[in-house]
């Protein structure tokens, strides 16, 4: 058998130098300020006002654009600071109406130098069946109180990614986050240009007419208004398509959509034969399909079923109804269980709940989960439809 030697040296001296360190060490502690420590740093002070979480607002004032839409002025109920956000950002509201407790995304209009002034503006838009615009345009008045979440949402203008001049796509109150990029290029605080199309069936129906007249004053600013519906003398007439962006957009531009579906589905098409590389073109979140059964791949079979879904949450199990037409997050909403929730088209992950087990159908434009969800069995519940008896755990 073959011997090997082995050196090992000592790391004494190390340890002795360590040991010289302590006295030096004691004698800094020492010298120290005997004030408590702080209750809190600057720097987390920052913090809770960048990231509040909930923020309790409320209604300052009220502004009847038509009866079927309404801009709501928002100002803190407790007389704090508003977070900050970036133009094209949205605010999530919580809601209870009846026994059912429910969230809702709207872009915010106002500007970010708005909220440094105490308000942001929000704009409802009547949806027709819709649950929660109808019952926030018919029943809130100034006074009244709502909770709400930090600003978020990626829908906003980097210069880095984006060019220096923006097309803006917009439909009916998809205006508002145009409107919040547009306040913010005219007081500087945005370094972009901005060509916003924006479209409506006729000129009633323009949102913010007043304000848009007044920022198209501003050279970085060009507003042309596309009536679908009437052919009236100083608006393009039809629909935004290649042909109308190609006339008023420059050379290099990136292009920002935010509307209703149907002109999602137009103009996602006609944007393709513009060429335009995939990293210049930003769409506003989808909303969760109101009619899922319209959707390709959607089991037919399945439709206007109703299953049974079990609800895992804080240690507790609830069993409710779900339809194969609604979300599995509009399921929990109608039965009284606060779920967390806020973009509502499967992008955020902040509803990201545990399939324990059954079948949902996902909509390949809303499935927003990252690949590690999808291969361990996680759903977001709020572009989820079930199709199956389900059994859920949110987290």
């Amino acid at each position: 058998m073959s011997r090997k030697k082995f050196i090992v040296r000592s790391n004494f001296t190390d340890i002795a130098n360590f040991a010289k360190m302590i006295p030096t060490r004691s004698k800094m502690l020492d010298s120290g300020s005997p004030a408590p420590v702080p209750a809190t740093y600057p720097i987390n002070e920052l913090a809770k006002l960048i990231h509040p979480g909930r923020m309790k607002l409320k209604i300052d004032r009220i502004v009847e654009h038509s009866d079927n839409v309404k801009s709501f002025i928002l100002v803190s109920a407790e007389g704090k600071k508003l977070a900050p956000f970036r133009a094209g950002q949205y605010l999530t509201v919580q809601l209870k109406i009846g026994s059912s407790v429910l969230t809702r995304p709207y872009s915010i209009a106002s500007t970010p130098q708005n909220a440094r002034d105490g308000f942001y503006n929000i704009t409802v838009k009547r949806v027709p069946d819709g649950f929660a615009s109808g019952w926030m345009l018919d029943n809130l008045k100034p006074g009244d109180e709502l909770t709400a979440f930090s600003p978020e949402g990626t829908f906003v203008y980097e210069p880095i990614r984006d060019a220096k001049t923006v097309v803006g796509i917009a439909g009916g109150s998809g205006i508002t986050p145009f409107l919040s990029l547009a306040g913010s290029i005219a007081d500087g605080s945005c370094k972009a240009e901005l060509v916003l199309l924006y479209g409506a069936r006729n000129a009633d129906e323009i949102i913010f007419r007043e304000e848009l007249d007044k920022l198209n004053q501003n050279d970085k600013i060009k507003v042309v208004y596309v009536l679908s519906d009437s052919n009236e003398e100083g608006y393009e007439k039809g629909f935004i398509d290649a042909k109308l962006i190609q006339k008023y957009a420059p050379e290099h531009y990136s292009i920002f959509l935010c509307g209703p579906k149907a002109m999602y589905e137009f103009a996602e098409k006609e944007i393709e034969k513009l060429g335009i590389r995939k990293k210049n073109v930003r769409f506003e979140l989808f909303a969760s399909a109101s009619k899922p059964e319209a959707i390709p791949g959607f089991p037919m079979d399945k439709a206007g079923l109703t299953f049974r879904l079990t609800v895992r949450q804080f240690g507790k199990e609830t069993q409710i109804e779900c339809l194969s037409h609604e979300s599995v997050l509009v399921a929990l909403e109608r039965a009284g269980i606060e779920a967390p929730a806020r973009c509502r088209s499967g992008e955020c992950g902040f509803c990201r709940s545990k399939l324990v087990s059954g079948e949902v159908f996902i909509p390949s434009n809303t499935d927003g989960r990252r690949i590690a969800d999808v291969k361990f069995g996680y759903i977001h519940p709020c572009s989820s439809y079930p199709m199956s008896d389900l059994t859920i755990k949110i987290d």
